[in-house]
């Protein structure tokens, strides 16, 4: 196999005169060196430029960036200051996004078991407007506004029954959903006549999402002109069309690009009765592909005739994906970065798990050694926000790189840090 793909890489990456990787001008052998492994590195021009291509392809104030995919104070700065609204999922995501300076204003609130603290507090942060996705949370708002509460703007999450081409875990589209109105079985329809006569909330559209890393576009576009349809029947002010746009993690895949999306989406929008607000809320096509992770490999264990395992500082802590949804990745050696790979070996991390395997089947260059730095493309969502200290182990840092300048936005986690919400025993002994 030859040196690894370039398209998986951020847009900076480049070849230094060593034979060493640089992304944003930094050599990431020099980055491990001054913050250790595991570490993530994130391309913040890459970042900037995919909000600018979707606030291009869909409009200003029409795309909000789904922080589930990765979030910290620097990327809700960044989103907020290119132009994307923020969609938070927990009271936990809005907060952080309120610390780094986002108003409430510029945040949707989404998720489908939402406690009446944290509608209450997206209420108080004055949220552009809730998705509401079922009954029971149109009851809790309906006690809210009872108790003295404003009258937020709701959009209605719908489940439209498309069946989309993804991992099991992460299809949200299809009947059998726990998201959402159901569309088939009339509970949409229900929900919006309650919407409508409600006088706790102010009912300005609906919403879907089918489903998360999807490529077949044909699922976009029969999901949108499903949503066009109902929306035309309501004759609502707002459409929101969900995210989930699919990225190349191998070698052999490519995805369409954000720009490639909106086009199918515009087919069925075009379509659209009135002056309806269409949103969109993309996440991994914005930040996958921006950051690679740094490890340092600490064992090599050849077993003859059946694989060579290669063991690195991380694991399933920074990147749970392939264990829960067999995720593929590739490897490179960033020292050596136009070497061929021509060795396969299966890349482990150091967790007490059998399943803690971060690539199947990797392809390295020839004559790898401990110590040496390995890296992995595509790891910049659903990497660090699905983190964990699973056997304690501390949480790696994030950096951004720009210009030749990497600054850490997110620090190591410290041994400290394990033990600081620990709650010292008040019975003596």
């Amino acid at each position: 196999m030859s040196r690894i793909a370039r398209h998986l890489l951020p847009d900076s990456a480049a070849t230094n005169k060593a034979g060493r990787l640089e992304i944003g001008g930094c050599d990431l052998t020099d980055i491990a060196r001054k913050f250790g492994t595991p570490t993530f590195v994130y391309d913040e021009n890459h970042l900037r430029a995919r909000c600018r291509e979707a606030v291009a392809a869909f409009g200003e104030q029409r795309v909000i960036y789904a922080t589930k995919a990765f979030l910290c104070g620097a990327m809700a700065r960044l989103a907020f200051e290119e132009g994307l609204l923020l969609d938070v999922a927990t009271g936990g995501e809005l907060y952080v996004a309120l610390h780094a300076g986002v108003p409430g204003s510029a945040c949707v609130m989404h998720g489908n078991n939402k406690s009446l603290e944290e509608l209450k507090m997206a209420i108080d942060a004055g949220v552009r407007h809730i998705v509401v996705d079922n009954f029971d949370e149109l009851d809790r708002l309906d006690a809210l506004h009872k108790n003295g509460g404003a009258r937020p703007r709701i959009q209605l999450r719908i489940t439209p029954g498309v069946a989309v081409h993804t991992h099991e875990f992460i299809a949200t589209g299809q009947d059998d959903s726990k998201f959402g109105f159901n569309l088939r079985n009339g509970d949409a329809h229900r929900a919006v006549e309650r919407a409508r006569i409600s006088t706790s909330v102010e009912f300005n559209g609906i919403h879907c999402h089918i489903g998360s890393n999807v490529f077949a576009s044909e699922n976009f576009a029969q999901a949108a002109q499903i949503m066009v349809d109902f929306a035309n029947q309501l004759a609502i002010d707002e459409l929101t069309l969900g995210g989930g746009l699919g990225v190349a993690y191998l070698e052999n895949e490519h995805a369409p690009s954000i720009t490639q999306w909106s086009q199918s989406l515009a087919q069925a929008t075009k379509s659209l009765k009135k002056a309806t607000k269409v949103f969109v809320e993309p996440g991994r096509a914005i930040v996958a592909s921006a950051a690679v992770t740094l490890y340092t490999i600490g064992s090599i264990k050849h077993l003859e005739g059946i694989r060579t395992y290669v063991a690195v500082d991380g694991g399933m802590s920074d990147n749970p994906r392939p264990v829960l949804y067999d995720s593929g990745y590739e490897a490179f050696l960033p020292a050596r970065v136009e070497d061929d790979r021509v060795e396969a070996v299966r890349v482990v991390g150091k967790h007490c798990e059998s399943g803690d395997v971060l690539i199947n089947e990797a392809m390295l260059p020839k004559n790898y050694s401990v110590g040496d730095l390995l890296a992995t493309p595509v790891t910049g969502a659903y990497g660090h926000s699905m983190g964990s200290n699973y056997n304690k182990v501390t949480r790696p840092p994030v950096v951004f790189v720009r210009d030749g300048v990497a600054r850490l936005v997110v620090r190591r986690e410290t041994y400290a840090d394990l033990v600081g919400l620990d709650v010292a025993d008040s019975v003596k002994t």
